[in-house]
């Protein structure tokens, strides 16, 4: 039986290594092609400028629009780019773990993103008694900033929004935050969709933004060895729990 635990932890260790070579791989590929993407996408913006400088008043409206159509196709592109970028950029920067309050680190969330309650007001509910983490502050500020940010985003509506933020104690040292907004929502079954890359559930027209900005949460909650995940209903808000490791 020792024999056989023995083994199985190898090749758990083989696979663990294996796929950590494989995030690496793939992370120096999207990195790469993101450069490459920037350098085509400069030439292209570039071009665009020349036109709309020397025949501008040569065309007429549709040509006009049609230019303007390309223009802004291409700063999209590049928001696109720099989603990327910085995706592969949370694989790469170096952790600096240390225990860190989640109500310090809420409460600088908050201020980041006073702009947008500046907008909309704001109704916080946050639990009194939020734990101290084990993680980078920085990189779990940033986390919290997207889930926030999306829970404003998608509250829009007369009057103002509701957000709520608590715990509870996980498993494995671990402590469940969640955070509970009253906005659109979306059916469940769509909830995977929700940390991927570019994924959008709702139209541009709706609610702006290129669908990164759960991602970039997910990646850095993982990387901390811990997961996320949202529940929803149509017209019924969402809540995006997250499990991060307790301080020791």
């Amino acid at each position: 039986m020792s024999d056989e635990l023995d083994a199985l932890r190898q090749e758990n260790a083989r696979l663990q290594q294996a796929l950590a070579h494989a995030h690496l791989e793939l992370e120096d590929f999207t990195y790469s092609v993101s450069h490459d993407l920037r350098a085509s996408l400069r030439h292209v913006t570039a071009y665009l400028q020349i036109i709309d400088e020397d025949a501008g008043d040569l065309l007429d409206a549709a040509s006009r629009a049609h230019l303007g159509t390309a223009a802004e196709a291409a700063r999209h592109m590049g928001r696109l780019i720099d989603g990327l970028m910085e995706l592969s950029r949370l694989g790469r920067v170096a952790l600096h773990p240390a225990a860190v309050g989640l109500a310090n680190l809420v409460a600088e969330a908050q201020q980041v993103l006073a702009p947008e309650v500046a907008k909309q007001p704001v109704q916080w509910r946050i639990a009194p008694d939020l734990p101290t983490v084990w993680g980078d502050a920085a990189m779990l500020r940033q986390a919290l900033v997207q889930v926030l940010g999306n829970a404003l985003k998608f509250s829009a509506q007369p009057g103002p929004a509701i957000v709520e933020i608590g715990w509870q104690p996980g498993s494995a040292g671990q402590c469940e935050l969640w955070v509970r907004d009253q906005g659109v929502g979306f059916p469940p079954e769509q909830a995977g969709k929700l940390f991927r890359a570019f994924s959008r559930l709702h139209r541009a027209a709706e609610f702006p933004g290129i669908g990164m900005g759960l991602a970039l949460a997910r990646k850095i909650v993982e990387r901390h060895g811990g997961s996320i995940s949202a529940s929803a209903q149509p017209g019924a808000g969402c809540c995006v729990r997250l499990s991060l490791p307790l301080a020791r």
